[in-house]
């Protein structure tokens, strides 16, 4: 798959995740929520490897990264983003969550020297100023109350825990190890990390037999985790943490897309607006780059062809 539909299926998805984690949220504790969301998600990745024959050996050493890297992206994370959305609107978690490309600019410095482009930051930049112009009514309406700021908070802190699973995802493909195989193992370690928080602290594994949850707790489970990580995860190795992480801009987006038609939202000049905003800051951010590469870059370029090769 090339990376233009990789990423459209990325953004296509995980655009249309935040009203489906809406009809998790309520009877079902989030843990347990999450605990279903991610093992399920890891079952169907390992029928998915059993039946292609992909080796699932990891030494003990991949294991503990693989744990590290299912509790940050699919345990921690997520439980932050949950509890996040039982106390701030959806919208302000888009734009919350959106900061994800910041965190995986300054992570992928820290982590592997890779150098902030003048590119990156105004593309960056004119698509975070296009998110909040597009959601400005909702952000203007907000009084910052003590539980308007704790949902802030969490939002922020599980964004920067997804960044740093991103980091370690690079850090395991670097390695050599496969995308399919290391989301399985992954999912498997956030879904039992969530399954001892829930333990802890005395949450009840119960389960609601309604259409809306269990619907939506498939398309969070299948498309959600299992096809979207897979794209996003593989491109962040074929183009790049910084470049990829553009596409958390672009979910809400999707988002306002899939309101207006099901939740009759008003389109406004401030909506046009913004995602003219948002287009362009896509141009600049995915233009054609300088001729000088990074040697992270060209490593990771060279290993995605091996293990292409290999594959």
């Amino acid at each position: 798959m090339n990376n233009t539909a990789l990423y459209l299926i990325t953004v296509l998805i995980w655009g249309s995740t935040w009203i489906a984690i809406n009809f998790q949220l309520g009877e079902v504790a989030p843990e347990a929520s999450i605990a279903y969301r991610f093992g399920l998600a890891a079952i169907v990745l390992f029928v998915y490897c059993w039946f292609r024959k992909l080796p699932l050996n990891m030494s003990r050493s991949q294991h503990i990264w693989l744990a590290c890297f299912g509790m940050s992206l699919f345990g921690f994370n997520y439980f932050m983003l949950y509890h996040a959305q039982q106390n701030i609107n959806s919208a302000l978690a888009c734009i919350a969550f959106s900061t994800l490309l910041f965190f995986n600019i300054i992570n992928a410095r820290i982590w592997y020297k890779t150098p902030i482009s003048m590119q990156v930051l105004i593309g960056g930049a004119m698509g975070l100023a296009g998110i909040v112009i597009l959601f400005w009514p909702e952000v203007n309406s907000l009084s910052l109350t003590d539980t308007t700021i704790y949902g802030l908070a969490l939002c922020l802190i599980g964004t920067m825990s997804a960044s740093t699973g991103n980091m370690i995802s690079i850090r395991n493909q670097k390695n050599t190890m496969p995308v399919v195989q290391s989301n399985a193992w992954g999912m498997l370690y956030g879904a039992i990390f969530m399954t001892v928080v829930a333990l802890v602290q005395g949450k009840s594994f119960t389960f609601a037999w309604t259409l809306p949850y269990v619907s939506s707790l498939l398309f969070l489970s299948i498309f959600g985790s299992v096809i979207a990580f897979g794209c996003y995860l593989s491109l962040m190795t074929k183009i790049g943490s910084h470049k990829t992480s553009y596409a958390n801009i672009l979910f809400p987006a999707v988002a306002v897309a899939i309101s207006t038609v099901y939740e009759g939202f008003e389109w406004h000049s401030y909506t046009v607006v913004g995602f003219v905003a948002i287009m362009l800051g896509n141009f600049v951010l995915l233009s054609k780059p300088k001729k000088q590469e990074s040697d992270v870059e060209k490593q990771a370029a060279n290993e995605s062809s091996a293990l292409k090769e290999a594959a």
